[in-house]
C-alpha cells in the first residue's frame, strides 16, 4: 500500500450514491487541515461540538477489548504485509484510523447469546434465502448447499431464459401471496403467458437431518396460443442443485421420464449430512440433465444457457446436453412438460437411499399428503394475519388480500447473504496490488431487502421500517435480524449502509458503487423497532417467554447501540451543541442543483445550496432524539449504569427541549421547521460550452445567481416535519396547528394519493439535480414517510388539545387515501412499487417489485404504529 503522508490527506465522504441512480458527483470531502481548523475555530467561540456523553467503552469495554484489539492488530498486520509500519506521521495516524475501520466492535456479539441458538437457529437453517432469483433456497451457513428455478420464457418469439429477477423480463406479475417467514411460502409468476406457480414448505421429521427436509411444487400453466408451432406443446422448466463449497454431486438415475419418484442428486454437506434430491410427478414429462465444475454460483444462467444453446446447434434440440463435468458441484435439471403439470421436488437431509424412512418421508412431501400440508399451512397463515393484525373491521376483502401479500412479499425477501464489505481507503492511499479499498472482516447478514429486482441486499435504513412490520409477525426473527445488523458495528461504532456481501449480491451492483465509507452515516431506523420492543415490555404485551428473549436482547445491545450512538454524536454533530448534519456533502460540485445528501436516505431532497459546517439538519436532530429516548428506556428497564443513565436522561431532555428546538429551526412566520445553511434560491442549472481537447461540448453546470448567506433553508416538505413525525411538538401548541395546515394544504403538500415530499411550492420541485439525475425525493410519495407522518397524526388525535380533533381527520383522510392508492397500483400493475406520482393519479414508479417499506401499507390497515411519544 503506498500514501502521502504529510499533504492533504482527504476522508471519502458518502458513496455517490442514489438508490439505484448514480451522482455526477465524486464527493470530496473537506481537507483534513480544513477540518482542524474548523475544529479550532469551535474551541476558539466556546462551541460545544458534539453533545457531551461518558465514554463508557474505556471504562465498561476495557477487559473485552483489549484481546480482541491485539487479535485484529495481528491479523490486519498478516492480511497487508504490515505496510502500515512503512508510513510515519499523518499518514501512520491516517492508517491507524484506517485499522479501525475494519476491526469489529470489542464487545459480545448478539448472535452469541443462547436464544438465537439451538432449535431457533435450525428452525431458521433452511429458507427462499435468495431474494434475488425467482426462486432461491439456501441454508443460513456461508457455505451452504444452493437450489433454484429456471425457465425459458417466449416474448415477441424469442427464448429468454428466466433466472435473476429482473424488471427487463417484463413479468405480468411476480411475488410471494403467502409467506410466513420461516417454512412456508406460494409465490405467483406470469410470464408472457406462461402461469406458474411455486410453493415451499419445510418439515422436520423422523430421520431428518439438521435443518430437516424441503419441498418446492411447481404448477404449470400457458396459453397455448402464444407459444411456436414447434416447441407450443413442450415448456421448460430447469431445477439445480449446488454445493459452494465445491463438494462433488453425484447425480442420480437417468431415468429420462417417469411418474415415480426419480432420484436427481445425492451427495454429502458437513452439517447436514448425506442428502438427496427427489422428483415427483403424474404427468408426462421429459428430463435432460448438466453437471459443471464452478465455484462461480452467480454465473449459473450462464452456464445452462451456454450448454441449451451449444446443443440446439450440434443436435437440433433445445435440450441440456446429457453430460456432466469431472467432480460436478452443479447439476441441473431441465424438465420439459405438457402444460397444464404438476412437478414436486423433495430435498431430504440426513438421507441414505437404503434408509427405511426415505419412501415414507417423500411420500409425506409430494402428492396428496404435500395437498393437504400446503392447504394446511394456508390456512394458519389467514388465520395467524388475522390475529395479529385484527383488519377484518377496518378494510374490504380485496385490500385484505394486499396486505397479505404485502407482508408474505417482506418475509419472502429475507435473505441470508456471507461475505465481506470492500471499505474505501482515504484518498491519496492504495493497496500495493491496487486495490482502494480494504475488506471488512468476513460476517454473514440476515435482512430483508427493499427490492428482490433492484436492490436485493441489505440497506440501514430501510431495514428499520422492515422490522416495524415483521417483529409484529415473529419477534424472534426480527431480533435475530437485527442482530446481525447490530454485530456489524467496527471499534468506531459504525455499520456500513449498504450490505453487498458475496458474489450474487455483488452480480448486482456496478463496481463504482460498491465501496462504502467509513465516514457516511445512515439514519439509524433500526431504533424504531427497538424502541417498541423496550416499551412493548413496559406494556406487558409479550409473552413471558418472549419477554424474557428480548430483555436479553436489549441488555446485549446496550452496549453496541451506545457506541453507534457515540459514532453519530462525534462524526455527525453540528457547532452547537445540540445541532448535527449529514457530514460529507460535496461542497466542490458544478453539476449537481443541490448537492445530494445520500447519507440522510432522502439523496436529493434539497438542503442548503451551499454546504459546509454550518449547517444543522432538523431530520438528523430528530433521528438523534429517538436514540436518546431508546437507550434511555433500555437503561431504565434494565437498570443500567446509573451515570450512563443520567447522561442519556440529560440527552433526552436537551433534544425534547422545545424552544431549543425553534431556537435552531423554526420559521416563525409560517410555523414550518427547516435546515440552516449557507443557502440562496437563486440557483439553476444551465448549458455551457465546454473545451475538451479539440473539441466542443456542451455540458449542463450550476450557476448562482446570487451569493448564498446563513439563513433557514425554505423547502416545506418530509424534512419539515421531522419534529412532527417525532411527537416533539406539545399537542397545544400553535406550531402544531401550523403542521396540520402544511399536511393538508393541497398546494404544498397534500394530494388525493398520499402526502408528496416536497412541496409544490419549492423552487426545486420535481427538478433535476444534474443533467442525468431526475427528481427523486423532489414530490414523489413516499410510504415510509407517509407511515411516520400517519403515526404523529394518530398520536395527536388522541392527545388533548385544540387541534385534536382535526389531526383525527387528517389522519382518516390520509390513511384512506394511502390505502386506495396502493391496492389499486397492486391490483392494476401487479406490484408493489418504491414510491408513487403525486402528478399521475399516483401511479406507481420507480423500483417495481418494492416489497421494502412498501409494505408498511400492512400497519396503516392494522393502525399499528411505532412508540416513538413519551
Amino acid at each position: 500500500m503506498t500514501g502521502g503522508g504529510g499533504g492533504s490527506t482527504r476522508r471519502p465522504s458518502a458513496a455517490a450514491r442514489s438508490r439505484g441512480r448514480p451522482s455526477d458527483a465524486s464527493e470530496p470531502e473537506p481537507d483534513a487541515r480544513r477540518a482542524a481548523a474548523a475544529a479550532a475555530r469551535r474551541r476558539g467561540r466556546g462551541d460545544h461540538g458534539p453533545l457531551r456523553i461518558m465514554d463508557v467503552r474505556r471504562r465498561t469495554l476495557a477487559f473485552l477489548g483489549i484481546a480482541s484489539f491485539a487479535l485484529m492488530l495481528v491479523a490486519f498486520v498478516a492480511y497487508t504485509g504490515g505496510w502500515w509500519e512503512e508510513v510515519e506521521g499523518e499518514g501512520a495516524a491516517t492508517l491507524r484510523r484506517v485499522m479501525r475501520s475494519v476491526t469489529p466492535l470489542p464487545a459480545p456479539r448478539m448472535m452469541d447469546l443462547p436464544q438465537f441458538q439451538g432449535d431457533h437457529k435450525e428452525s431458521l437453517y433452511w429458507g427462499t434465502y435468495r431474494p434475488n432469483v425467482y426462486l432461491g433456497i439456501r441454508s443460513r451457513s456461508p457455505l451452504s448447499l444452493i437450489a433454484g428455478l429456471m425457465w425459458i420464457g417466449l416474448k415477441n418469439g424469442q427464448y429468454f431464459l428466466r433466472h435473476v429477477c429482473q424488471d427487463s423480463d417484463e413479468l405480468s406479475t411476480y411475488g410471494w401471496t403467502v409467506h410466513n417467514g420461516r417454512d412456508y411460502g406460494h409465490q405467483v409468476l406470469v410470464d408472457h403467458g406462461l402461469f406458474l406457480t411455486t410453493s415451499f414448505l419445510k418439515e422436520k421429521g423422523e430421520g431428518s437431518g439438521y435443518g430437516g427436509d424441503w419441498a418446492v411444487r411447481l404448477n404449470a400453466n400457458s396459453e397455448r396460443s402464444s407459444l411456436s408451432d414447434s416447441q407450443g406443446s413442450s415448456t421448460h422448466l430447469f431445477f439445480y442443485v449446488a454445493d459452494e463449497s465445491g463438494k462433488s454431486i453425484t447425480m442420480g438415475s437417468h431415468v429420462s421420464s417417469s411418474r415415480g419418484p426419480v432420484l436427481l442428486a445425492s451427495g454429502s454437506h458437513d452439517e447436514i449430512g448425506d442428502w438427496e434430491l427427489y422428483l415427483r410427478s403424474e404427468d408426462n414429462l421429459e428430463i435432460h440433465r448438466a453437471g459443471f465444475k464452478s465455484m462461480s454460483m452467480h454465473n449459473l444462467s450462464d452456464l445452462v444457457q451456454q450448454a441449451v444453446a451449444t446443443n440446439a446447434m450440434q443436435t437440433g434440440n433445445l435440450n441440456l446436453p446429457d453430460t456432466t463435468e469431472d467432480s460436478s458441484n452443479i447439476m441441473i435439471y431441465q424438465i420439459s412438460i405438457k402444460t397444464p403439470a404438476q412437478i414436486d421436488i423433495v430435498f431430504l437431509s440426513g438421507s441414505a437411499s437404503k434408509n427405511p424412512t426415505v419412501e415414507e418421508r417423500i411420500s409425506k412431501l409430494t402428492g396428496p399428503m404435500l395437498s393437504a400440508r400446503l392447504e394446511s399451512k394456508q390456512k394458519e397463515f389467514e388465520e395467524r394475519y388475522d390475529q395479529i393484525f385484527n383488519v377484518n373491521n377496518k378494510i374490504d376483502s380485496k385490500e385484505l388480500s394486499v396486505g397479505r401479500a404485502a407482508l408474505s412479499n417482506l418475509l419472502g425477501g429475507v435473505g441470508y447473504f456471507y461475505g465481506q464489505s470492500k471499505i474505501a481507503l482515504p484518498k491519496g492511499f492504495t493497496q500495493k496490488n491496487g486495490d482502494k479499498y480494504i475488506p471488512y472482516w468476513p460476517a454473514a447478514l440476515y435482512t430483508a431487502v427493499p427490492s428482490r429486482s433492484f436492490f436485493p441486499r441489505g440497506f440501514l435504513w430501510d431495514e428499520g421500517f422492515h422490522q416495524l412490520v415483521i417483529w409484529r409477525w415473529d419477534v424472534h426473527i426480527s431480533m435475530d435480524i437485527i442482530g446481525h445488523w447490530l454485530d456489524l458495528l467496527n471499534s468506531d461504532g459504525w455499520i456500513p449502509r449498504e450490505q453487498i456481501l458475496g458474489a450474487e449480491a455483488l452480480s448486482k451492483v456496478p463496481e463504482e458503487f460498491v465501496l462504502q465509507y467509513p465516514s457516511s452515516g445512515n439514519p439509524p431506523t433500526l431504533f424504531l423497532a427497538i424502541r417498541d420492543l423496550a416499551s412493548g415490555i413496559h406494556a406487558q404485551q409479550f409473552s413471558d417467554d418472549e419477554a424474557e428473549k428480548i430483555s436479553a436482547f436489549l441488555e446485549r445491545a446496550y452496549i453496541r447501540l451506545n457506541s453507534w450512538f457515540q459514532w453519530f454524536n462525534s462524526t455527525q454533530s453540528g457547532k452547537y451543541e445540540g445541532t448535527f448534519y449529514w457530514h460529507g456533502r460535496d461542497n466542490m460540485t458544478t453539476k449537481e442543483l443541490n448537492p445530494k445528501t445520500l447519507t440522510s436516505g432522502l439523496d436529493d431532497y434539497p438542503r442548503a445550496s451551499h454546504p459546509n459546517d454550518d449547517e444543522r439538519h432538523v431530520d438528523l436532530r430528530c433521528w438523534m432524539l429517538l436514540a436518546t429516548n431508546c437507550i434511555r428506556s433500555i437503561a431504565e428497564f434494565l437498570k443500567m449504569d446509573s451515570a450512563l443513565e443520567k447522561d442519556y436522561y440529560k440527552m433526552s431532555n436537551q433534544l425534547s427541549d422545545f424552544g431549543t428546538l425553534n431556537k435552531w429551526h423554526l420559521d416563525d412566520k409560517i410555523g414550518a421547521y427547516f435546515d440552516y445553511g449557507n443557502h440562496t434560491e437563486k440557483v439553476r442549472l444551465r448549458w455551457y460550452d465546454v473545451q475538451d481537447r479539440d473539441t466542443m461540448r456542451r455540458e449542463l453546470l450550476r450557476e448562482t445567481l446570487q451569493p448564498p448567506q446563513l439563513q433557514l433553508v425554505p423547502h416545506v416538505g418530509y424534512v419539515s416535519l421531522f419534529p412532527f413525525m417525532m411527537g416533539a411538538i406539545p399537542p397545544e401548541s400553535w406550531v402544531l396547528e401550523k403542521q396540520l395546515d402544511l399536511i393538508s394544504n393541497t398546494s404544498i403538500l397534500w394530494t388525493d394519493y398520499g402526502l408528496r415530499s416536497l412541496s409544490r411550492t419549492s423552487s426545486i420541485y420535481m427538478k433535476r439535480n444534474t443533467e442525468h439525475d431526475p427528481p427523486y425525493w423532489r414530490g414523489a410519495i413516499w410510504i415510509n414517510m407517509n407511515y411516520m407522518i400517519l403515526s404523529a397524526l394518530h398520536h395527536y388525535s388522541h392527545e388533548d388539545g385544540s387541534y385534536k380533533g382535526r389531526a383525527g381527520e387528517l389522519y382518516d383522510k390520509l390513511r384512506s387515501n394511502l390505502i386506495r392508492n396502493i391496492v389499486k397500483n397492486y391490483h392494476e400493475t401487479g406490484f408493489f412499487w418504491e414510491n408513487f406520482d403525486q402528478k399521475n393519479k399516483g401511479k406507481g414508479k420507480g423500483a417495481r417489485s418494492f416489497t421494502g417499506w412498501s409494505s408498511l401499507l400492512v400497519l396503516i390497515m392494522a393502525e399499528s404504529y411505532p412508540t416513538l411519544h413519551r
